[in-house]
Formats: structure tokens, C-alpha cells, sequence
């Protein structure tokens, strides 16, 4: 599975658009397999989901994000798990704990 987390320095950025850059992490059932940050190439409409499904990402987790952008991750095969603040490494194990939870989405627009 792999999931790309929404990063702001060690943050999960709130709207996965305007985040600095994306933590791709390959995991092995409850383990790490790897782990990479790729620069985001900008906020582009419609661009992202395509972008990030290039990587095999299957998750991608955010603070928050509107719904035409759900819609677009979902076309391309990505589930949006929305609501989540905290530490990329907070982040990285809860899913290797299987305890990630998605909470309100941040996003109003």
C-alpha cells in the first residue's frame, strides 16, 4: 500500500493543494518499506490526482480538501482520508498501527 501524506516541514499540511511538498511512504503490511518526499509541483486544478497516482499512491491524507478534488482522487483510483493534523511521524505510525483515523474535513471551498 502506499499512501501520500500532504507535507508542510514535519507537518500534515491542512489542504493537500498548497502543501510544500508530498511524503510518499510504501508500506509492507505494518512496516515501512520506504519512504520519500517529493516537492509539489504547485497548486494546478485538476493536475494533482493524475500527478500523485504516477507514484502508485492509493491514499493520499490531508487536512482537508474540496469536493472536486475528492471527486478527481476518487476517479483516479485514491481514497482522500481527510481531517488529520499532526506530525508526519505521529501520521506514519498510527497507519502502521492501524489506528489513522480521518476526522472533519477543514476544507470550505
Amino acid at each position: 500500500m502506499k499512501v501520500g501524506i500532504a507535507t508542510d516541514g514535519n507537518m500534515v499540511a491542512q489542504h493537500f493543494g498548497r502543501c510544500q511538498s508530498y511524503t510518499i511512504v510504501e508500506f509492507d503490511g505494518n512496516k515501512v518499506k520506504n519512504r520519500e518526499v517529493v516537492q509539489s509541483p504547485g497548486h494546478q486544478p485538476g493536475f494533482l490526482p493524475g500527478w500523485l497516482a504516477q507514484f502508485g499512491v492509493e491514499y493520499i491524507v490531508c487536512g482537508g480538501m474540496g469536493p472536486r478534488a475528492q471527486q478527481l482522487f476518487q476517479e483516479h483510483g485514491i481514497t482522500p482520508i481527510m481531517g488529520v493534523s499532526g506530525t508526519i511521524e505521529d501520521t506514519i505510525a498510527k497507519i502502521c498501527a492501524g489506528t489513522l483515523e480521518g476526522g472533519e474535513n477543514i476544507c470550505d471551498h
